[in-house]
């Protein structure tokens, strides 16, 4: 299983970006697709998770801000990300947990907020 991560890059405080993260190869049923952030000099910590039936959970610094979503039929799950705040800056990873509990985890991609 690949998961291949895009859409970040540098951004002005108070903008926007949409990350996506699509699943490949041999996964069957996904149940868990999340994304993840991991600033510099910091552990990695959960920013944002929706299940299968489209239930979603935020950490309390993104609430309101950014929005998950996936696509079950193209494998791929979303982050958009507005009101982007420079602590939001960080390398972001997608994490996908199949119906056996094995988790796959993408190769990350920079957001860097700054101005």
């Amino acid at each position: 299983v690949q998961l291949q991560a895009s859409g970040g890059g540098l951004v002005q405080p108070g903008g926007s970006l949409r990350l996506s993260c699509a699943a490949s190869g041999s996964i069957f049923s996904i149940n868990f697709m999340d994304w993840y952030c991991q600033a510099p000099g910091k552990q990695r910590e959960l920013v944002a998770t929706i299940t299968s039936d489209g239930s979603t959970n935020y950490a309390d610094s993104v609430k309101g801000r950014f929005t998950i979503s996936r696509d079950n039929a193209k494998n791929t799950v979303y982050l958009q990300m507005n009101s982007l705040k420079p602590e939001d800056t960080a390398v972001y990873y997608c994490n996908v947990v199949d119906s056996d509990c094995d988790d796959y985890w993408g190769q990350g991609t920079l957001v860097t907020v700054s101005s």
